[in-house]
């Protein structure tokens, strides 16, 4: 098993990729701390792992709140008696329209989840993982981060962010054996957030406006982020740093 032992935060699991994520590392063997800001959720995902042999609890988190980052650090520490890895998995997306009409408080909900969360992660996480001699972050960006699209301005900025963020990250805490890493999804219309994404219902005609930018021909699955997400939370991937993982099947615009 390629992770057994680790224990590892998938943070957005109760659903679509943060899920996918999840489950293939409990498959490998790690420890998951499935968070997510829905109980509901979050709870089935974890039980579901466990009914499956795995290793999973589930801890609630507002991933845009410091206080509450910090206690899903000290629960997993807790609940494991280390921290691995981070998997910044949770997301937002304003809906896809000109640029001007998305208002602040969209702007600074698309900021705080896919940016600020990061931010709450290293406060509460590096020093963790400093102590224990080394650890690994894995932040979810997207293609959008580097090949953005009109509509989707504010969200490309915020994922371009994250890629630029994380190797930054993996610069500065590289002396303390800390790996920074980011996997770019390309659009996947099964997801929640995949209306927002598309500016309407992923209807047949929207389906196929997408599906040919993506020269091998399909959409990317949770199963694919989660593939990368193992290979960049294993010691195999043990002097990976500072790197983007494009999972969008060569998406060209």
């Amino acid at each position: 098993m390629r992770v057994a032992g680790k224990s590892i935060i998938i943070t957005g699991a109760g659903g679509g990729i943060g899920e996918g994520i999840a489950r293939r590392l409990a498959e490998e063997g790690a420890s998951v701390i499935v968070c997510d800001i829905d109980a509901q959720l979050g709870e089935q995902v974890a039980a579901s792992i466990r009914t499956s042999g795995g290793k999973a609890v589930f801890c609630t988190a507002d991933v845009t709140q410091g206080d509450q980052v910090q206690a899903l650090v000290e629960a997993t520490l807790k609940t494991n008696g280390k921290l691995d890895a981070m998997v910044n998995n949770a997301g937002w997306t304003h809906r896809n329209r000109p640029m001007l009409e998305v208002n602040e408080a969209e702007f600074d909900k698309v900021y705080a989840v896919n940016m600020k969360s990061i931010y709450w992660s290293a406060v509460h996480a590096v020093p963790v993982m400093k102590k224990a001699g080394g650890g690994s972050f894995i932040n979810i960006a997207s293609t959008a981060g580097i090949r953005p699209r009109p509509g989707l301005t504010w969200y490309n900025g915020s994922k371009a962010a994250v890629i630029v963020t994380s190797k930054s990250m993996a610069a500065e805490l590289g002396p303390d054996n800390i790996r920074v890493n980011c996997i770019n999804p390309v659009f996947n219309p099964d997801t929640g957030l995949s209306a927002e994404f598309a500016g309407g219902p992923v209807d047949e005609a929207r389906r196929a406006k997408f599906l040919a930018t993506i020269p091998l021909g399909r959409f990317s699955t949770a199963l694919d982020v989660a593939n990368a997400a193992l290979y960049l939370a294993s010691d195999e991937a043990a002097f990976i740093s500072g790197v983007c993982i494009e999972v969008d099947g060569a998406r060209c615009v």
